[in-house]
Parts: C-alpha cells; sequence; structure tokens
C-alpha cells in the first residue's frame, strides 16, 4: 500500500509544497484541500476528515511568507486560523 499521507507530509516538510487551496469540490472529491508542489505529482488533494493532521504542517508552512495562499473569506481558512 502507497504511504500517501506520510509521503505528502514529507514533502512539505521537505520544502515541496508551493502553495494549498481549499476547494469545494476535486474530482470526486468535496470538499477538499489542494496540495501543490514543485515536482510530480503536482497536485495532491486531500478529504475534509484529514484536514485536521495537515493544519499544523500548514500553518508552519504559513508562517515562512506564505500567507496568500488561501482565500481569506473561505469559511475552513478562517476556522484554521481561529483554531491553529
Amino acid at each position: 500500500m502507497y504511504p500517501y499521507h506520510n509521503k505528502i507530509k514529507q514533502r512539505i516538510t521537505n520544502g515541496e509544497l508551493i502553495k494549498f487551496e481549499f476547494v469545494e469540490r476535486y474530482k470526486d472529491i468535496s470538499p477538499a484541500l489542494l496540495l501543490y508542489f514543485k515536482t510530480e505529482p503536482y497536485i495532491r488533494p486531500i478529504r475534509e476528515h484529514r484536514f485536521e493532521e495537515y493544519k499544523p504542517l500548514l500553518k508552519a508552512w504559513s508562517q515562512n511568507d506564505a500567507q496568500d495562499a488561501l482565500h481569506p473569506n473561505d469559511e475552513r481558512v478562517k476556522r484554521l486560523n481561529r483554531n491553529g
């Protein structure tokens, strides 16, 4: 079995993430957190039940001058900031 989330988290830690966003739908995933990377695979979707485990990594990444990755009016962004 491919360690999907472990590999993605390692890529974030290694500095490969270039941006992320929450979307209402991505293929059959709704809602989805989309993670964009410098190398293939370029886009990795995350299902809603996994959002919480990504919060610490995304918060740390955001503190490295990437504050504009999300639309500030998105309700999930507000929740992420409030609970962060």
